[in-house]
């Protein structure tokens, strides 16, 4: 089950916190908690992903991009994503999230991630994000979003490591072959 009540406490714990622009990092902390645990006893891989949730969900509302998304009747969606694991997450361990926007292309908005265990990064992840009109719309082009946020349509230039990620996954057959 999706954790709703950690989702409400970290939106609870930062309604007061600064205002973000749209490249600032949002720094959270959590706690991994005995359901995240997988039969090895440390932070199962699927609850990270959902953990990274609990920091961008905050970090868009700091920026303002909730009342934006629903003024136009904008949706949010992962589109896909990729993650190193380096060091292992126990039971009770404290995190420490940075989450950030890097920046956009026709389609796809790109945040990355990482959690800090007393200075050590354990994990690391690229998202790749769509911005989803309503109804049947589809995949809105994420410069209408910087528009609206009173920044260039145009997105600053991605890190080459994220420009390598795409056109690798570019070249992933679509379907899969069975």
């Amino acid at each position: 089950m999706y954790p709703y009540v950690r989702m409400i406490k970290e939106l609870w714990k930062f309604r007061t916190a600064p205002r973000l622009g749209l490249f600032d990092p949002h720094v959270s902390t959590h706690i991994c908690l005995p359901w995240d645990i997988d039969p090895w006893m440390e932070l199962n891989n699927g609850r990270t992903l959902t953990l990274y949730d609990l920091g961008r969900i905050p970090m868009a509302r700091r920026m303002g991009l909730d009342r934006i998304m629903k003024a136009n009747g904008w949706g949010l969606a992962v589109a896909g994503n990729t993650t190193r694991y380096r060091k292992r997450v126990k039971m009770f361990d404290r995190l420490q999230m940075h989450s950030r926007v890097l920046g956009w292309d026709q389609r796809f908005i790109y945040m990355e991630q990482s959690m800090w265990k007393g200075g050590e990064c354990t994990s690391h992840i690229l998202i790749r994000s769509a911005l989803i009109g309503a109804g049947r719309a589809g995949i809105v082009d994420p410069s209408a979003l910087a528009k609206a946020c009173g920044l260039p349509e145009a997105s600053p230039a991605l890190p080459d490591w994220v420009t390598a990620w795409i056109a690798a996954d570019a070249l992933r057959p679509w379907p899969p072959m069975v």
